[in-house]
Formats: structure tokens, C-alpha cells, sequence
């Protein structure tokens, strides 16, 4: 993707960011223009486009991606480019090529006019600068050179995307912007060196959906289906591939993919448990026994051989080491000694077949679940073999290297997730990933010196297409991206890919629908999820995803007619499916309370989910019938509605619903917020839940019929302060009264009020409780109904040691943003009055035991120190020490990991509790120190003994802040 600076710059300062060789993971300037002028180099102008000039000699990919270049150029103007390999006797040629393998470049660099200094013995840089005079008989050329293959490959999709072609003009349908002058400013663009050597994808998960797609357009994964991936991959500057396996064998069902791989400079990789560039498909246990080398080596170091045979000189990360059958551990316990045997005899293979030392052939291990303990109880592994460390399949990074930890020759990878199978449940059917957490987790990850090769499982390639590139992008340099310009990536982004059409908006929308998907994971679902009687919550959930969906759909319907394909893959059907299958398990949920109140909406609520689940197929549908004339049936065939398990169900799986028999005569049903039961049915008092003048809150009353016919309603109350949305009407089926209070006429101190509710013969009394208090010296947020709520990035003051700073990450997490602290290598901190600290002022109304709730993203501890620290403290009191990581570890299916990981990465959330007593009410603050590096707060939760606070997946809204 291409970043453009937003703010107004003089060209003079872009040509100068140009010439400086910054190294941008990005290029920060858009060297390309409409606009001529003497120094630019007119590309395509008046009609006209320039002829490509590449050498026969040079590497078969650069030729091959040179085509691509020239379809590139004719989507934008509709004019086709020659491409050329003779001298050119044109005025204006884009000479391309590789330094040491094109004559023409090497020519150029003898003559010094380009400099070679600038490309020599470094990995996958390209330049891009005009030359005036380059050749006999052509007045000026825009050169690309590149260092090695993939640089030359990297300067030219540069071109292209410059020219407004994204990576995803196949994959997801983006249309080139249409332009008739493009123009290339003077100066070196580049994008120097990469800052991480490997970045790759894994496709993986890939049936129903992929699997389906390619049967229909290739018969199988072949080299007409790989060629695309191939292409995405380099056109996101990404080099790596862990190729499809679930029932897939790249180089065995077609054996052009490994040789198209190498053409197009592909660095190919096995996924963690298939070593020595064999698929684990490969493997026939009826003709090649037992997947145990303590039964079967013979077979297996032939099976092993045979891979490494096959790979050649293609460049590979071969991975090493060994797990069971089928992705399963190995054997029961830790089997250290026979891995290492293993290892060793690997490394004998690799020796023996490439006739040069193993050292020499880049290999990887993976500490994939189990094999990480391994490594943590002494497994021996080879300096020249990169460690592959991983995350918990959830996106959280289970190990890091120490941050003092000595130099490995093969340095450190990390194998991330974007998809998954397994527990608690499979995810795979459309985005859920926060660019903040993987930005935060990566950034983590290469502060500890994690930088040799980035991996991410992206399952079916789509629906994921946004946060694959933002990866390969941060990737390619993590030091550009970070806090305070990941809001940029979405705007950049949407810009990129719709033509700056709505830009602000659609990149809005991407922004909260990843958002909200993340709070729980579609598969998560259930008519449980969120809360129908407290906060409002389940309201309010299909509320902001309708409000998403609205938007998406006025946009589209404004939206230029060739971007529509485009937007309803990346954009549309993720907000729309998503809106409504949240709408889905609420209606359930809503369903299900209803019949058990007896309301006479209860049926209809079951035709409601009946036609919501009708819904979702009618979006797939269009997905795969319309959408691109077809394009992409299959996509969106991953099941996701009715999971009970990890694994997901055959079909989709509407939710229980229950119908009811209703009576003719009418009958008053009255139920209210915070409460499932229903008056005049139950026995104790309705009050709803207390009203305090500082929060100015609201609250709701359902007023219900429990039979067909119809019936007026009257609320009455003595006190005129408690004001009703409605006060009398008609009831059919049901209505909600809003009912909110006017402070400036309510009693001062605590109140008790009654509003008496009558319709079809009945009466029904609803205590209504007030606590109207005039704010003279409280300061800070404000105790209500016994707790406090805060957003972690609202703090009141902030004390920042030198060298040490506290960071906002807008929009991560459920709040609006999450607050961490840097920098990552200063590690642990003492916990003193010196400690990095942030302080939030609160009024505290009940004295006593308080519970101090911190609500972190669910980060695992990752170093091999003891425990993971923060500091709690009130006021001048000295700061407690608490451990993070101090829950009991089991070991399940998914390796060593906490007690409570099932819950957390389910609610995508941990929660911390500390208890302090506080003696006095009034005006306090509450401190939270750093100790250790790594933690993201998204939320406090202070509780008192009076807290009425109610468990719910988002919690309440933020109480109160009086500042002073």
C-alpha cells in the first residue's frame, strides 16, 4: 500500500524525503503525478506511453512481473506499453532490470548514472530515478534497478502502485483509477532495505471456502491458481509462503508450483509440522507405516530425503523438527531427546543431499504449542536455525526472546494468526483483527528483537485482504507505523482501494466493523452474548453495527459503479453479515425472554430470526452469484451460526426458537430494566435501577400485551420531576418508555418515587430511586451506585521518568483506546515513587473495602522471567505490587497456557482484581505504575460494597468525570 502525506507539503520537501532514502516501511511521497513539468519523466502524456526496456538476461520473474507492469499501465490508460529488450531510438523508455544481471543496468552504474553503491550486496532494494541521456538515441529514462530479483520486482509493482493498481485488482475486484498523464517526479525513490529479512502468509483452513473456489477455477491448487498468489504476495512486498495443506501438496499435485515459486523469487516454507519441504499429505500411512521415528525412521528419513531432493536450488526455509500425525503433539510428555535426535538427523539430510554444510541452508523450527515447552525445559537447537516463536493461535504471543538475549545467528520469527481451527472455538469466516493489536503484539515482537521472518495464518486469503496488507506493510518497517498513525493505515487504505470516494467514511466503517468483531468473534455468539437487561447492552450492540450497516449502504448506492464489487467484498457484506447475524442471536435472546413472559411479540420474534437467518444465505448468495458475475462462489462458505463446540457445524444452525399460544383478551405485562421477570407476575417490588445527577442517565419500562387485543395504557405519578417518553397510548403488541428525570426540580439528596402504570384493568407500581447531590468539591469520576467505571487512555495526570513514555493506542480494545508504555526494551522497572505512573482522580462516595478491576487486552506472559508486574497504589499510599501472570498454568490442546485462557481470549479480555480498603469517602486518586513492559489497560472498574455493578461482556458506559 502507498501512503500519501495528507497536510499540504511543498514539493521541494517531498522531493527531499524522496532523495533521503528514509527506508519508510511505505513509501511517504507520491512520486507519480498528473501534472508534467521540465524535470518530471512523462510515463504515459498526450496519448502516448513509454516503451519498457528490460534485458533477455535478466532473472525470468523480472520479465514475467514486466508483463504485469505493461497490463498495469494499460488498465490506468488504455494504451499498452511495448516492452522491448533491443536499445531504443524513443525519447522517453522505463529501462528495468537487475544490477549484475542486466547489461544495461550494469552499464548505467559504469557510467555512473545511477549509483551502485546504492543497491550492492543489499537485500531486495530497488531504486527508481530519471536519467537523462541513459541510452544512445533516448533522451531521458525512468530507471528501476534492483539489488537482487525481488528488488527489481518491488521497484516495479512500486510503479504500479503509484500508478493507482492495488494488490488487490484481482483478489478483491479494485479497479484502476483511469488516468491519461502520469508523470514521475525527479529524485531516488526507494524504499530501502526491508527491516524483517522474511514476511509471509500461510493459507491455510481453506476448505469449504478456498478449497471450493479453486476446484470450480483451477480443478486444483496448481500453478494458474499459485501464480496469483504468487503475484499478491510480491505486489504487498511480502517473499514467503507456507502454502495450502489440509488436503493440498504444493509441490506434489502440480509440479510447476515450486518452479513458478522460484521464477517469481517465492521463498517457499512448510507450515510447523511438516518438515524438510515435505506436505504432511505426502505421508501414506498405509504404504509408509507409523508418523513415529521411534518406530518407522527408515521411512521417514526416506520421505524427508526425498523432499530435500526435490527442493534443489529453489530458495527455501526449510523447517525442521517434528510433530504427530495430523498437527497433534508427538508424544505424551516432553520428548527433548528424541527431537534433538530428530533435528540431527534432519541436519544430516540436508547435508548430505545438498553437499555443503546445513548451516548454509536456511532452516526454521517452530515452538508451535507443545514444542515450546520443550524448548523451555533445555531443548538444544542449532545457532544457525531461526526459532520460529508463536502466538496462542488468538493473537497474543506466547514466548519472546529476553530482551538482553544473546545474538542467535539464526535469529527469531513469529507465527501469527489471522485464522484459526481449534478451541475454544474455530474462527475463520470473516475479520475479526484489530490492526492496533496486531500492531501492538508485532511492535512488542520486534523490540525484542524479533526480526528475521513474520508469518501470518490468513486461512482462505478472504475475507481478510485488509489486515494481511497492513502486516506485510508494518513488516516491511515496523519503526514507521506505530500509535499515533494507525488511523492513517485505514484512511490510506480506503483512499488506496476506492478511489478516494468517501474516504473518510469507508475507512470509519472498516475501522469499528474489525472493531466491534473483535469484542467476541462471530463464532463466539450466542443468544447470551450480550446483556438484554443490563446497560442496554444487546440494544445497543445491534444498534452501532445497523448504524455501520446504513452507512455502507448509503455509500454504495453513491458510489461509482466499478468500485461496487469491490466495496461489497471488503467492506459491505463484512458489515452487513456481521450486523445482522449480532441482530440474530439477540433476536433470540429477546425471543426466548419474551415466551417466557408470555408477550405477544414473542412469535413474532421467532419469524424476526427465521428471516434473519434467511439474511445471512441471501448475503452469501449475492456474494457468490452476483458479486462479480460469480467471481467468487464458495468464498463465503465457511459455516458460522450454531456452534457448540471448537468445531464448526456441517450447515449453518438456526437458533431455538419458541412460539406461543396467545389469548384473545388483552393483559397488561409491565417488565423493566435490570430485571427478567415481569409484573404483575412477580412477587417483589419493580424499581428501576437508581438515577444519580451527576450521570443524568436514563432508564426503560417494556409495557406488553399478553393477548391480540389491544388496550390503552396511562402512567401516572405524583412527582413531575420523572419525565415518560409517552404517558398514555395504545398498546398492541408492546412499546418502551423512556424514562428520565429533570434535575433541576427533583429533591435534593435520596428519593424514592412511585409512577403507577394501568391498562387492561390492572395497575402496576414502579419504584422509581433518585439521588440528586449539588457537585461542590468532588473531583474526578464519580462513584454511582456503588462503582466507578473508566476508560484507561482518560487519565487525570501522568508522570513520565526520562526516557520513558506512556502511549494512547486509539480505538484498541472495547473502549475507545488502550494505554501502554514504552519503551519496550528498558524491561522491568523497580516499583517505587519513580516508576512510570498514571493517575486518574475518582470521588469515592463509600469508604471501605474497594475492588480495583484493571481490564487488559489478554496478553500473554511472554518472557521466561518470574511473573509480569504492574503497581497499584491510592493517593500517597505506597504502590502494590501485582502479578499479571499470576494464574495457575495447565496444559491443554492448545500447549502450556493459563487457567482462565479459554475465557479471556473469549471475551478478549483479562481482568485483574486488587482490593485496598479506603477509610474516608471523598476525593481520591487512584495510581497505576509500570513494572513491566508489555501490558495494555483498556479499562478500570472500581468497586465499593455498595457496587451494584452487573456482569456483562462490555461493562458499563464510563461514569462521570468532574475536572477541576
Amino acid at each position: 500500500m502507498k501512503v500519501t502525506i495528507r497536510k499540504n507539503t511543498f514539493l521541494p520537501l517531498l522531493l527531499l524525503f524522496s532523495i533521503m532514502n528514509i527506508g519508510y516501511a511505505i513509501n511517504p511521497d507520491k512520486y507519480v503525478t498528473n501534472k508534467a513539468s521540465k524535470e518530471s519523466f512523462p510515463l504515459a502524456s498526450n496519448g502516448k506511453v513509454a516503451s519498457l526496456l528490460v534485458s533477455d538476461m535478466d532473472f525470468p520473474g523480472v520479465l514475467r512481473v514486466v508483463n504485469h507492469l505493461q497490463n498495469d499501465i494499460r488498465l490506468v490508460t488504455s494504451i499498452s506499453p511495448t516492452i522491448t529488450n533491443k536499445s531504443s531510438t524513443e525519447n522517453y523508455v522505463v529501462i528495468i532490470g537487475t544490477l549484475g544481471k542486466s547489461p544495461i543496468i550494469d552499464q548505467l552504474a559504469r557510467e555512473g548514472k545511477i549509483d551502485a553503491s546504492k543497491l550492492q550486496g543489499k537485500w531486495e532494494k530497488f531504486t527508481t530515478q530519471i536519467v537523462n541521456n541513459p541510452i544512445e538515441g533516448v533522451q531521458k529514462a525512468l530507471v528501476i534497478a534492483g539489488s537482487d530479483k525481488r528488488g527489481t520486482i518491488y521497484g516495479i509493482y512500486d510503479l504500479s502502485n503509484q500508478i493507482g493498481v492495488t494488490p488487490w485488482y484481482f483478489w478483491a475486484d479494485v479497479p484502476a483509477k483511469k488516468q491519461s498523464e502520469l508523470h514521475v517526479l525527479s529524485g531516488v525513490h526507494t524504499l530501502g532495505e526491508p527491516k524483517v529479512k522474511y514476511r509471509g502468509i500461510f493459507i491455510n483452513d481453506e476448505a469449504p471456502a478456498l478449497t471450493g473456489w479453486v476446484r470450480q477455477n483451477y480443478g486444483k491448487f496448481n500453478a494458474k491458481f499459485y501464480d496469483k498468489v504468487f503475484e499478491l504476495i510480491l505486489r504487498m512486498k511480502g517473499n514467503y509462503l507456507w502454502p495450502a495443506m489440509w488436503s493440498e501438496k504444493f509441490y506434489a499435485d502440480d509440479p510447476q508450483n515450486g518452479i513458478l515459486a522460484d521464477e517469481y523469487g517465492i521463498v517457499m516454507g512448510t507450515s510447523h509440522h511438516e518438515p524438510l519441504a515435505k506436505a504432511h499429505g505426502e505421508w501414506k500411512k498405509n504404504s509408509n507405516g507409523e508418523w513415529d521415528f521411534n518406530k518407522n525412521p527408515e521411512s521417514l528419513k526416506k520421505f524427508w530425503t526425498d523432499g530435500i531432493e526435490r527442493m534443489g536450488n529453489k530458495e527455501t526455509l526449510v523447517t525442521i523438527g517434528m510433530r504427530g500425525d495430523g498437527d497433534e503433539p508427538m508424544t505424551e510428555g516432553t520428548a527433548i531427546e528424541l527431537l534433538e535426535n530428530i533435528v540431527k538427523t534432519q541436519r544430516e539430510i540436508i547435508t548430505t543431499v545438498t553437499k555443503k554444510p546445513a548451516e548454509q541452508t536456511p532452516q526454521i523450527w517452530a515452538l508451535y504449542k507443545e514444542v515450546q515447552e520443550y524448548y523451555d525445559k533445555g531443548m538444544k537447537v542449532p545457532d544457525d536455525v531461526t526459532l520460529l516463536l508463536c502466538d496462542d493461535n488468538w493473537g497474543n504471543l506466547r514466548k519472546l526472546p529476553a530482551l538482553d538475549a544473546k545474538p542467535r545467528k539464526g535469529g527469531y520469527g513469529i507465527y501469527y494468526h489471522f485464522d484459526y481451527v481449534g478451541g475454544p472455538r474455530s474462527y475463520k469466516w470473516i475479520n475479526t483483527n484489530q490492526i492496533e493489536r496486531t500492531w501492538e503484539q508485532m511492535h512488542l515482537a520486534y523490540e525484542h528483537g524479533v526480526d528475521k521472518v513474520w508469518i501470518v495464518n490468513v486461512g482462505d486469503i478472504k475475507p481478510v485482504e485488509f489486515p494481511i496488507e497492513f502486516f506485510l506493510d508494518y513488516a516491511w518497517n515496523p519503526e514507521y507505523w506505530n500509535e499515533t498513525n494507525l488511523n492513517d493505515y485505514y484512511f490510506q487504505w480506503a483512499k488506496d482501494n476506492f478511489g478516494g470516494q468517501n474516504t473518510e467514511e469507508i475507512a470509519h466503517l472498516l475501522k469499528m466493523y474489525s472493531k466491534y468483531n473483535a469484542n467476541r468473534k462471530p463464532e463466539l455468539l450466542d443468544s447470551s452474548s450480550y446483556s438484554l437487561i443490563h446497560y442496554n447492552e444487546a440494544e445497543n450492540v445491534v444498534s452501532d453495527y445497523n448504524k455501520l450497516a446504513k452507512k455502507a449502504q448509503e455509500i454504495n448506492a453513491n458510489l461509482k459503479s466499478e468500485y461496487k464489487d469491490a466495496f461489497y467484498q471488503l467492506i459491505l457484506y463484512p458489515i452487513l453479515a456481521s450486523a445482522n447475524l449480532n441482530e440474530l442471536y439477540v433476536t433470540a435472546a429477546k425471543n426466548n425472554l419474551y415466551a417466557n413472559q408470555g408477550r405477544a411479540a414473542t412469535n413474532e420474534y421467532a419469524e424476526k430470526l427465521k428471516s434473519l437467518f434467511d439474511k445471512d444465505a441471501e448475503l452469501s448468495t449475492y456474494y457468490h452469484k452476483t458479486m462479480a458475475n460469480g467471481k467468487w462462489n464458495h468464498m463465503m462458505s465457511q459455516t458460522h451460526i450454531g456452534y457448540t463446540n471448537w468445531q464448526d457445524p456441517r450447515t449453518n444452525i438456526i437458533p431455538k426458537t419458541t412460539t406461543i399460544e396467545i389469548p384473545v383478551k388483552a393483559e397488561l405485562g409491565v417488565a423493566i430494566e435490570g430485571s427478567t421477570n415481569w409484573w404483575p407476575n412477580a412477587t417483589e417490588k419493580a424499581v428501576l435501577p437508581s438515577f444519580n445527577s451527576s450521570e443524568n442517565n436514563t432508564s426503560y419500562i417494556d409495557i406488553f400485551n399478553r393477548g391480540t387485543t389491544p388496550f390503552d395504557f396511562k402512567i401516572t405519578s405524583k412527582s413531575n420531576w420523572i419525565k415518560f417518553s409517552k404517558s398514555k397510548g395504545s398498546i398492541d403488541k408492546q412499546e418502551r418508555i423512556i424514562v428520565q428525570i429533570d434535575w433541576k426540580k427533583a429533591p435534593q439528596g435520596s428519593h424514592t418515587a412511585t409512577a403507577i402504570i394501568s391498562g387492561a384493568g390492572k395497575k402496576i407500581a414502579i419504584a422509581i430511586k433518585t439521588n440528586n447531590t449539588e457537585l461542590t468539591d468532588e473531583k474526578g469520576f464519580i462513584e454511582n451506585n456503588g462503582f466507578i467505571a473508566i476508560n484507561a487512555v482518560n487519565f487525570s495526570n501522568k508522570y513520565e521518568p526520562e526516557s520513558f513514555k506512556w502511549k494512547v493506542v486509539p480505538n484498541l480494545g472495547k473502549t475507545d483506546g488502550a494505554v501502554i508504555s514504552s519503551p519496550i526494551k528498558k524491561g522491568r522497572v523497580e516499583l517505587n515513587e519513580n516508576a512510570p505512573k498514571l493517575s486518574y482522580n475518582v470521588h469515592l462516595k463509600t469508604p471501605g473495602t474497594i475492588k480495583v478491576q484493571l481490564h487488559f487486552s489478554p496478553t500473554i506472559h511472554y518472557s521466561t522471567r518470574e511473573g509480569m508486574y504492574y503497581g497499584l497504589s491510592f493517593d500517597n499510599g505506597n504502590p502494590v505490587k501485582v502479578n499479571y501472570a499470576s494464574d495457575p498454568v495447565i496444559f491443554d490442546y492448545n500447549g502450556k497456557v493459563t487457567k482462565n485462557w479459554d475465557k479471556n481470549v473469549t471475551d478478549n479480555i483479562k481482568v485483574i482484581t486488587t482490593e485496598f480498603q479506603i477509610d474516608k469517602a471523598g476525593n481520591h486518586t487512584l495510581n497505576y505504575y509500570r513494572m513491566d513492559e508489555g501490558l495494555v489497560l483498556q479499562k478500570i472498574i472500581i468497586e465499593t460494597e455498595k457496587s451494584e455493578l452487573k456482569p456483562t461482556l462490555l461493562g458499563p458506559s464510563e461514569s462521570s468525570n468532574i475536572k477541576k
